[in-house]
């Protein structure tokens, strides 16, 4: 019962600042990228402090040491939406290759919007992957990078997806290296899951990955088997009594 009444304080606040913050896209519209950026940043780091203040969820990072100083496509886990608010607080200006419907969301797409995404239907096929080369070298070449989840989908503990190429033969294709990141954030707060557990995620970054002269299902490879035998690791940890760790550890 209380996991359930904390969990409820969280979403009811995660709710308000979606729609405070939302109401004010019009107004932020306006202004520059890193601008623009800033504010939706704000709003991701407000509800990571407002999840550990109600629902005991923290986390650490292993790796931080690997962050690049130039852009990377990040291939990543996806297993939450708690990552896609940690992303913003532990990395540099960002942009997401994402399903497009997103974005007619009420309040919630309007901020995804105004942060450059790569929106693609998927159901165009090869135009959704020449966009995504298109567009995706461009945010790149701006200076941003590129967040790309390749099973395409939230998965479950322990579940394995089929690795998509969309992420690889865009970091070939772009000249810049993969970043593989995977986390066990599925463990307290899990896929269309209301209940945020108490205890402590972690993210590990993995060194980057060259993509010079190679190619891109070999680059592919090496990202998923990085990713997939760090999460063997990881996985069991989450679920243990919060120890305060945070994103300063």
């Amino acid at each position: 019962m209380l996991t359930f009444l904390r969990s409820l304080l969280f979403s009811a606040g995660m709710l308000v600042t979606v729609i405070a913050y939302g109401a004010l896209v019009p107004l932020v519209a306006v202004f520059p990228f890193q601008r623009r950026y800033a504010f939706t940043r704000h709003w991701a780091r407000l509800n990571l402090r407002w999840l550990e203040l109600t629902c005991g969820v923290y986390y650490r990072v292993i790796g931080r040491e690997n962050l690049p100083d130039h852009p990377v496509v990040v291939l990543s886990k996806h297993q939450s939406t708690w990552e896609t608010l940690v992303f913003q607080e532990l990395f540099p200006p960002l942009v997401w290759v994402m399903k497009r419907e997103l974005l007619w969301l009420p309040f919630f797409g309007w901020g995804l919007a105004m942060g450059r995404p790569i929106a693609i239907d998927r159901g165009a096929g090869r135009r959704a992957m020449e966009q995504m080369l298109s567009q995706g070298k461009q945010r790149l070449d701006d200076g941003l990078w590129v967040v790309i989840f390749p099973e395409g989908t939230r998965m479950r503990p322990g579940e394995r997806g089929r690795y998509r190429p969309g992420g690889a033969l865009l970091a070939v294709h772009a000249g810049v290296p993969v970043l593989p990141v995977a986390h066990n954030a599925g463990e307290l707060w899990g896929k269309r899951q209301f209940l945020k557990r108490p205890g402590t995620i972690t993210v590990a970054i993995g060194e980057p990955i060259s993509t010079s002269g190679r190619d891109a299902s070999d680059v592919l490879k090496d990202a998923q088997e990085w990713i997939e035998n760090t999460q063997a690791g990881i996985l069991p940890a989450a679920r243990c009594r919060a120890l305060g760790t945070s994103a300063k550890n």
